[in-house]
C-alpha cells in the first residue's frame, strides 16, 4: 500500500508499506478516509525530537475493511474515528479513564506500527479503541471535524478538563495553534464565560473569535501576563490553557492564574528554566499531560453530530497523500495551521 513514510529530518515522503492483515483476533484493518499532520509530527520533522525511520502519522478516521475473530463491536464498512493511541480497555490506567497510557498499548504510526498517512491501518484492540460514526452521507466539513477528534480536540479538551473549567469561568488560552484553538474551543464547550486568547496571527484569531473566544492579547512573555491581569482587573483567570509546551507559555500560564487558580497542559513539555516555586506562592495547581483521546472521543463525537462544535475548522490546508510533503511544508513554514490529507472516499 502507499503511506507517508519519514525518512530523516525534512525527508517525508510517498513510499510502499506492506498491506496490513488481521494478526490478532482483536484486530480490524481500517482503509483512511482522512489523515492530517499533526504539530508533534512537526518536531520530527525538524529534528527536535527522534523518530524510526518508517511509517508516520498518527490520526486518521477511515472505514472497516477486515474484522477479527474476537471483535464484536464492529463490523465491515463502519466508518470509524482512531484515537491516535491504541489501548486494551482493560488495564488500571484505561479502568480509570487514561488511555494514552494503556500498560498494552502503543501509538500508530511510530515507524512500525501503520500510521494515519497511509492507505491502510491495522488497529489492535479494535472494540476498545475504535469509535463507531452513527449514520452515514457525511458532508467534507463533518470528516474533517471527526478527523479533529483523533488528537487535537481532544488534547484541547484535556488541557480544559485538567484546568477544571466550568460554567462562568475566566479561562486563557497560552497558544493559538491547533491545540490552542481547540482549547479555547473547549473552554466555550464547558461554558467558560470570558476566554482571553493568546494570539497575535490574524488567521488565527478570527478562528479563536469564532470558536468563543471573547477578548484577544497579542502581547507575549511579562507583556501578555500584564495584559491579562488588565483585562481581569488584576485578578487573574480561574484557569489557564498552557497549549505549546515553552519556558515562555508554562510561565505565561501560571502568571494569568489566579490565586488558587489551576494551570492545564497539554503543550510537549521542553522547559530547562520554569521554576515550580512561582506556581507555589500562588497556589497554582498544575495538571495535564498525554490526552486520553479515546475517553473523550464520544462526547466530542456527540456535540459535533449535534452542530455545537465544528473543530474541523482548524484545517487550512488540504491535499492528498502524494503530496503529503507539502502538507508538512506548509505547516512548518506557518502558512497552515494543520494540514487535512484526503486519503480515499468514505
Amino acid at each position: 500500500m502507499k503511506a507517508a513514510l519519514f525518512r530523516a529530518e525534512r525527508q517525508i515522503e510517498v513510499g510502499e508499506r506492506p498491506d496490513p492483515g488481521i494478526q490478532d483476533p482483536t484486530d480490524v484493518v481500517v482503509r483512511v478516509v482522512r489523515g492530517c499532520v499533526c504539530g508533534s509530527d512537526l518536531w520530527y520533522y525538524r529534528g527536535v525530537n527522534d523518530h524510526k525511520a518508517g511509517s508516520i502519522g498518527h490520526e486518521y478516521i477511515g472505514v472497516v475493511e477486515e474484522v477479527g475473530s474476537e471483535v464484536r463491536g464492529l463490523t465491515a464498512g463502519d466508518l470509524v474515528i482512531a484515537p491516535f493511541t491504541y489501548n486494551d480497555g482493560t488495564c488500571p490506567a484505561c479502568r480509570h479513564g487514561f488511555q494514552s497510557q494503556c500498560e498494552h498499548g502503543g501509538s500508530f504510526g511510530n515507524g512500525d506500527t501503520d500510521g494515519g498517512q497511509g492507505e491502510r491501518v491495522r488497529a489492535p484492540y479494535a472494540d476498545a479503541t475504535l469509535v463507531k460514526v452513527p449514520g452515514s452521507e457525511f458532508t467534507d466539513a463533518q470528516l474533517a471535524s471527526f478527523t479533529a477528534l483523533s488528537d487535537v480536540m481532544c488534547t484541547g479538551y484535556h488541557a480544559a478538563v485538567s484546568a477544571g473549567v466550568k460554567e462562568g469561568d475566566t479561562v486563557a488560552v497560552v497558544g493559538d495553534g491547533a491545540v490552542g484553538l481547540s482549547a479555547v474551543l473547549a473552554a466555550h464547550l464547558l461554558g467558560a464565560s470570558r476566554i482571553i486568547a493568546l494570539s497575535r496571527h490574524p488567521e488565527r484569531q478570527s478562528v479563536a473569535n469564532e470558536f468563543g473566544a471573547t477578548d484577544i492579547v497579542e502581547e507575549r512573555g511579562e507583556q501578555a501576563v500584564e495584559a491579562v491581569l488588565c483585562l481581569t482587573e488584576g485578578v487573574g483567570v480561574d484557569a489557564a490553557l498552557e497549549c505549546v509546551g515553552t519556558d515562555q507559555a508554562i510561565e505565561t500560564a501560571v502568571g494569568v492564574a489566579r490565586a488558587g487558580g489551576m494551570v492545564g497542559t497539554v503543550g510537549f513539555p521542553t522547559y530547562s528554566e520554569f521554576d515550580y516555586k512561582t506556581a507555589f506562592w500562588k497556589n497554582v495547581g498544575v495538571r495535564g499531560g498525554v490526552a486520553p483521546a479515546r475517553q473523550y472521543i464520544p462526547e466530542l463525537l456527540a456535540a459535533v453530530l449535534d452542530g455545537r462544535i465544528n473543530p474541523g475548522r482548524v484545517f487550512d490546508f488540504e491535499t492528498d497523500l502524494d503530496h503529503v510533503a507539502d502538507a508538512y511544508a506548509a505547516m512548518d513554514e506557518r502558512r497552515a495551521i494543520k494540514s487535512l490529507l484526503r486519503i480515499s472516499q468514505p
